[in-house]
């Protein structure tokens, strides 16, 4: 199967399930497994942030740093369709009684930071507390500039507001600049990298901020579920994911740009061109065949996330050049046939 749907669906590779077969292990839930130490060290350096926490997933790092920078009341600013509003059950509200304020994204993935500030409410007894901005890279494949962060910490300065990454391809976002991942960083007071996707590790994300912040994510990891015993048998892969998934992702980027300009005279779709910016390929259709199309791939052995009128096509490191070649003229030969 050529697996287009996401980078979610890649593959341990040996020297992660030879890394895990042999890893020196402990309980990480009194803070003794050598192997996580070690990975949430590796974590925090990269990142260029004092200290870090490993969990099990991204949502779970997300929802940490939420809890851990607000309290019962208190609001936080995000992107109408991001991650950490629309996509994890709603956990900030449900478990911190933490008000989201959706806002829309721009064209380029970007919150128009004046409207970011005109949604800071006021302090007054009628309103939540504004506490948090938190912003995601990338966002659906697009990276976010260097400039507009720096902006949107001379934002949360002025305005006394914290900043948290949803970084869950902050290093895709890295290699696209050509930048260290630390430059990416920062700007935030707390980054959630996960350690699954593009970077290939099977389970796994970490938390990075000073320690104070860590040290209370920890409190809320516990108290979630995700404290883990012997679990440097999944650091062990992700250490590995975090030294050497950087390496592999540019040529990601490089084949779904091959893929964009496969499809890119197809009938009956269109691409949306500047949004291939790192490991995503996102086509826009004339009629209502999402789910044609999704059946059509299957058929030829080639998996693909679509709705009715848009399709998602994700690369990563288990798919080949030839794989690349072989999903394009399979989704052409559908809108050709059309």
């Amino acid at each position: 199967m050529i697996d287009l749907r996401s980078d979610t669906v890649t593959q341990p590779c040996a020297a992660m399930r030879e890394a895990m077969a042999t890893a020196p292990v402990g309980d990480d839930v009194y803070g003794e497994d050598p192997t996580v130490i070690a990975l949430e060290s590796d974590a925090a350096q990269m990142t260029g942030m004092a200290a870090a926490v490993f969990a099990p997933s991204g949502t779970q790092t997300n929802l940490l740093a939420l809890l851990s920078h607000c309290e019962r009341g208190d609001e936080y600013i995000v992107g109408q369709d991001a991650h950490t509003y629309k996509y994890e059950a709603g956990g900030a509200a449900v478990l911190g009684s933490i008000q989201p304020q959706p806002l829309d994204f721009d064209s380029t993935g970007r919150l128009p930071l004046d409207k970011v500030e005109a949604a800071i409410k006021v302090d007054d007894a009628h309103f939540a507390k504004t506490r948090l901005l938190a912003l995601e890279n990338t966002q659906h494949g697009r990276v976010l500039p260097l400039d507009y962060l720096a902006s949107a910490r001379d934002l949360a300065d002025r305005r006394g507001l914290a900043l948290h990454l949803d970084g869950a391809r902050a290093c895709n976002a890295a290699v696209a600049l050509g930048v260290p991942l630390s430059d990416v960083c920062a700007p935030f007071d707390s980054v959630s990298i996960c350690l699954s996707k593009g970077l290939g590790a099977p389970v796994g994300s970490v938390l990075c901020a000073d320690e104070a912040l860590i040290q209370r994510a920890r409190r809320w990891r516990k108290m979630l579920g995700g404290g883990m015993r012997q679990a440097g048998t999944l650091a062990a892969a992700a250490r590995i994911a975090l030294r050497d998934g950087p390496g592999w992702l540019a040529d990601d980027h490089r084949r779904a740009a091959t893929l964009q300009e496969r499809l890119r005279q197809l009938p009956g779709a269109a691409v949306r061109e500047e949004w291939q910016q790192t490991n995503m390929v996102w086509l826009d259709f004339d009629d209502a065949v999402g789910d044609a199309l999704r059946a059509h791939c299957e058929q030829s052995n080639v998996a693909i996330s679509a709705n009715p009128t848009s399709a998602r096509l994700v690369t990563h490191r288990d798919l080949s050049d030839s794989d690349i070649d072989t999903a394009a003229t399979v989704i052409s030969s559908f809108f050709n046939s059309q």
